[in-house]
């Protein structure tokens, strides 16, 4: 009778918690139960780190609460006790641990890599007087003159504008007044979702033109979610737009910003996200790890330039923020708004679709303002007539003719590095990386070699493994001394460019020249404060930027993108070239585009020139449905990695016909269909072998059904631990 009253004591003092263990084998992928001690009973939450002996061996090991009962799974009589509490952790609200559950179920990954890219911040850092507020070194480094060209007001008078007093033009009231009606519809009415029934408001798609006015949009939805007491996260693609972004909002909502992105301290990114946490911040701006702020009162999430790749995550566990975002949208109630001058496929044909809804800013919000002249330059042509430099005739004329009226030109080239690759003339041998399929690149980085004490050439470098090595004096392979580099680079068109006009300022903005923390800033700054006549660059470049000055912009190679491997090449290459001819004649004086390409017919180019998304997507949406591609049907890509080649094909080819078989064995849909394996674009990357197995079928949950089988197929084969997979939906 004793043993029983103890066991219901003990049963009903006992609590449990559900742990993820912080190891990435997918052998412990699933929750494990301790027993909660009496004296941490008040430290443990949901979301708390904690220290728990795990295995045999009771190795101590970290883990998240993801639960706490008091009706374990297990047998109680066998379970173990948590050892400690992680006393420098947060906890974090139990809606961040639901999109770290999406992100293992939707990409494959496990829960412990899902739960590490979900948790921004693992540990405390010590306050740090000195350290510098992200924001406020923005603040200091933008221009002193406000402007609005993105949205509604001109530059003229060179002033600080106060932004509060801009007024949306027609088309912007009405897309501000309908998602806040619709918005307010929602909440007034309670209108329900089957999981915890929370208001839900429809995904918004806001398709403007370069230059329409997207920016005050977002201020004006930013501001009414303040008055409701409501947070908002603003997700860019890239680093490169923290600057203009933060100098718009901040001049706006004051101190009530942050900024989240990977080039901030350790103790920068934990402050940014105390203040978060702590309801210190209302606005949340940073690329797509922004996306697991953890705000409670989450209102709105902002995607600017929807379309742009950089949001997604090609690290594991690979995963799309546009889609997290949408989740995450649906779990909390919150308002998603995407922009973007060139909307990807996807969200596109989801609009049409109904799914979105879709607003269009068909006008340039700044009075006066038009889009740009643009100027198809035939590189053929110019060659027939013997112009033999990179720049046309008509690029040269008008960046002279830029120079002498004081106003500025941006040089677009998607490749960075002073040449493509390094090649011998005699016997054609290409300079590879040892540990990548993939040539080197030629950097302009001169060196003195220690041995001769001379001046020695540029520097090869791998832009995938880092691997570096000096540029051959002669062919490694016949020892010819004609060897060279070949191709251009973002450093060779520098160095062009300096060649031709010697008297201009020249600024270059790429990876190499962005590699220090700051350095985004510092040249986006110099170049608004005028500082630079010509700016240089990558696709960094063109993604978004505002410089009232700029009223020349130089697309050097059209081409590069359009004859990629990819299905998607030619949207990559609209969207480039769109966003690019954007960055021109954004304020009150009238500007121009020269692009240079030699296939100015394909349909890509011609209604890029034109700014002609619709006619884009409906040509390119034939191609798409006629051949089986997204966004018509789903499509998921196993990205398979081994160091050992042959246990790799020997894995790929078994994984292949296991899958046709069930295909004609009628275990899986007949509508299946299997892609493969077939060597990876770039199929050695620092020793490591890749191939590629694509799945196709409309039914998204056939899809990832499939991929749960791949998974268990792999499992019971020979050496299935060393391959590694990755999935990717495209």
């Amino acid at each position: 009778m004793a043993d029983t009253l103890r066991e219901k004591k003990n049963t009903k003092r006992d609590i449990f918690a559900r742990v993820i263990v912080d190891i990435s084998a997918e052998a412990v992928d699933k929750y494990f139960e301790y027993r909660i001690p009496e004296e941490l009973r008040d430290e443990i939450k949901t979301g708390t780190r904690i220290r728990i002996p795990f295995g045999q061996g009771n190795a101590q090991r970290t883990g998240y609460v993801v639960d706490i009962t008091d009706s374990p799974d297990f047998d109680r009589e066998k379970l173990k006790d948590v050892s400690s509490v992680i006393k420098e952790a947060y906890s974090v609200e139990a809606g961040l641990f639901e999109l770290a559950a999406f992100i293992a179920k939707e990409y494959g990954s496990t829960y412990s890599q899902a739960l590490k890219t979900v948790l921004p911040v693992k540990r405390r850092v010590r306050k740090n007087r000195r350290r510098e507020d992200p924001v406020k070194a923005i603040e200091e480094l933008s221009t002193v003159e406000r402007r609005g060209a993105d949205m509604g007001e001109p530059d003229s008078e060179k002033k600080k504008i106060s932004l509060k007093a801009l007024s949306p033009n027609r088309e912007q009231e009405h897309i501000i007044g309908d998602l806040i009606r619709r918005y307010e519809k929602v909440r007034t009415e309670g209108k329900a979702i089957s999981e915890g029934k929370r208001p839900y408001i429809e995904p918004s798609l806001i398709h403007g033109v370069t230059g329409s006015g997207k920016t005050l949009i977002y201020i004006k939805l930013i501001e009414y979610m303040q008055s409701l007491g409501k947070k908002t996260i603003v997700l860019i693609p890239e680093i490169s737009l923290t600057y203009q972004t933060v100098s718009a909002l901040s001049s706006y909502f004051g101190d009530r910003i942050s900024v989240l992105h990977s080039k901030l301290s350790e103790g920068e990114r934990y402050e940014q996200y105390e203040k978060a946490l702590n309801g210190e911040t209302d606005v949340m701006i940073g690329p797509r790890s922004a996306i697991f702020t953890a705000f409670k009162d989450l209102g709105l999430i902002i995607i600017d330039e929807e379309h742009d790749r950089a949001y997604h995550s090609d690290m594991t566990p690979r995963y799309d923020a546009r889609e997290v975002a949408r989740y995450r949208a649906f779990k909390e109630g919150a308002m998603l708004v995407m922009g973007s001058a060139t909307p990807s496929m996807l969200s596109y044909k989801r609009a049409l679709d109904g799914k979105y809804v879709l607003y269009k800013l068909m006008e340039r919000a700044v009075r006066g303002a038009v889009l740009p002249n643009v100027h198809v330059t035939d590189m053929r042509a110019e060659l027939e007539k013997g112009n033999r430099t990179i720049f046309s005739d008509r690029l040269h004329e008008l960046i002279s003719d830029r120079l002498k009226r004081g106003e500025q030109t941006m040089l677009f080239l998607n490749r960075r590095g002073y040449a493509g690759f390094v090649s011998c003339r005699s016997c054609g041998k290409v300079i590879k990386c040892p540990h990548c399929d993939v040539s080197l690149t030629a950097h302009n980085n001169w060196y003195f070699d220690r041995r001769t004490g001379r001046r020695e050439g540029a520097l090869l470098s791998c832009h995938y493994c880092g691997y570096k090595t000096y540029m051959p004096r002669v062919c490694p392979e016949c020892g010819s001394k004609y060897i060279a580099a070949f191709g251009v680079g973002t450093q060779k068109l520098e160095s062009m460019t300096r060649e031709s006009f010697p008297d201009a300022r020249i600024l270059r903005m790429d990876a190499d020249t962005t590699s220090s923390k700051g350095a985004h800033e510092r040249i986006l700054s110099d170049f608004a404060k005028g500082k630079a006549d010509i700016l240089i660059g990558t696709q960094m470049i063109v993604k978004g930027h505002d410089f009232p000055k700029v009223t020349l912009v130089g697309i050097i190679a059209a081409d590069m993108s359009l004859y990629a491997s990819e299905y998607d090449c030619a949207e990559r290459t609209f969207e480039l070239l769109t966003q690019a001819e954007g960055r021109a004649g954004r304020g009150d004086i009238a500007g121009d585009v020269v692009v240079q390409t030699y296939d100015p017919s394909h349909y890509a180019i011609v209604n890029a020139v034109k700014q002609d998304y619709e006619s884009f997507y409906s040509q390119e949406a034939e191609f798409r449905r006629m051949l089986g591609y997204p966004p018509f049907v789903n499509m998921l890509s196993i990205s398979m990695s081994c160091e050992d080649e042959g246990l790799l094909s020997e894995a790929a080819l078994g994984l292949e016909s296991a899958l046709n078989g069930a295909v004609k064995a009628s275990k899986l849909p007949e509508d299946t269909v299997i892609i493969g394996p077939v060597n990876a674009g770039i199929y050695k990357v620092n020793d490591i072998y890749r191939k590629i197995l694509y799945i196709k079928h409309p039914n998204h949950d056939i899809i990832i059904r499939i991929r749960d089988s791949v998974r268990t197929f792999l499992r019971n084969r020979s050496g299935s631990d060393r391959i590694r997979l990755q999935y990717n939906w495209e």
